[in-house]
């Protein structure tokens, strides 16, 4: 009898180190891919409403450099820096403001994995690529320049 309760006065305390240790050994990477993917979901909706608002003012505007600007302030409403990503505009016909005729902007970025060394990052690929397109349709009954 002594021996039984000694083995159990021995274990006393071990299930409160044990759920700790499990509980940092499954937290940790828990939180790690919750970041990763809240960075990626911030990208994307940056990326996807920088084309909007690009196509957006290019329609309107007809100028590519103001159709960039309002892109990178969508960028950056996001968090997004506007200089790792690439914008692409594309017409559905020449001359590009025709009444009817389609613009399309395409993004490309690239979001970096979350804590990544760089020695890391070399080796692997530590970057999820984000692309956005959006068409905007030129007003028919816009004035012709």
């Amino acid at each position: 009898m002594g021996r039984r309760k000694r083995r159990m006065r021995s274990e006393r305390g071990g299930a409160i180190v044990e759920f700790h240790l499990l509980g940092l050994l499954l937290l940790v990477p828990l939180v790690y891919v919750l970041i990763a993917v809240l960075d990626v979901q911030r990208s994307s909706y940056g990326v996807t409403q920088a084309v909007r608002e690009a196509g957006r003012m290019y329609v309107i505007t007809g100028d590519e450099s103001a159709a960039r600007t309002a892109a990178a302030v969508a960028l950056r409403d996001q968090g997004v820096e506007p200089g790792s990503v690439t914008l692409a505009f594309t017409c559905s016909t020449r001359p590009c403001l025709q009444p009817g005729s389609e613009i399309t902007v395409t993004a490309r970025t690239e979001v970096a994995m979350p804590l990544v060394p760089d020695v890391i990052a070399g080796t692997v690929n530590a970057h999820i690529p984000i692309t956005a397109a959006h068409t905007a349709v030129v007003d028919r009954y816009r004035e012709l320049p």
